[in-house]
């Protein structure tokens, strides 16, 4: 039986040292750590494809939160009820100790906590990256009918502004690799982070 890690990242700008830290911890062996640079929008990602493949029944795969295996709600409840019941793989959600599938006997009252909550966290997961979205077009209308205009002529709000905003947030990067990913100074960053909302 062996114990696997997946860490993910938006980006190559964004750095995993956190997750993979967690996942240390556990402890997950460097070697049978998984890391995508990639958005969570599907599981069509190298490392969790490559992961997945060698998971063998009653091997475990620690992730650091569930929206780090994915934003769908969709994919990521199929993707899980395909590893935990027809694969007979173990699924460990660090940050949420309910979404610990590992246990010697089936217990039918857990299996469903464990189900409510991963929905629960799915869904969750995937509404707030919708509101992100949301919020950044009624910012942009609401600032426009102001008349105000974003950074310099020709240099339109960068396409994965909001997604970079949350990113660094949750203190997953730096404001300094959010404005290298964005090629953005910091008032621009700040200036639109107020404007928007985020």
């Amino acid at each position: 039986m062996t114990i696997y890690g997946y860490a993910r990242v938006s980006s190559r700008d964004q750095n995993p040292a956190r997750q993979l830290e967690t996942l240390r911890e556990f402890p997950v062996a460097d070697c049978h750590i998984y890391i995508d640079h990639q958005s969570g929008k599907d599981f069509a990602r190298p490392a969790w494809q490559e992961l997945t493949n060698r998971c063998r029944k009653g091997d475990t795969i620690v992730v650091h939160s569930l929206d780090r295996l994915g934003r769908s709600y969709t994919e990521v409840v199929r993707e899980w009820k395909k590893l935990t019941c027809t694969r007979g793989v173990q699924m460990v959600v660090l940050d949420m100790p309910l979404l610990d599938t590992r246990h010697e006997h089936p217990d039918l009252t857990r299996e469903f906590i464990v189900d409510l909550v991963l929905q629960i966290m799915s869904y969750v997961a995937e509404n707030e990256r919708l509101s992100i979205r949301q919020r950044q077009a009624e910012g942009i209308a609401a600032a426009k009918a102001r008349g105000i205009h974003f950074g310099n002529p020709g240099k339109p709000l960068p396409e994965k502004f909001p997604e970079t905003v949350l990113a660094w947030r949750r203190q997953e990067i730096t404001l300094q690799e959010a404005l290298r990913q964005l090629d953005c100074s910091r008032s621009y960053f700040y200036k639109n982070v107020k404007i928007l909302g985020l």
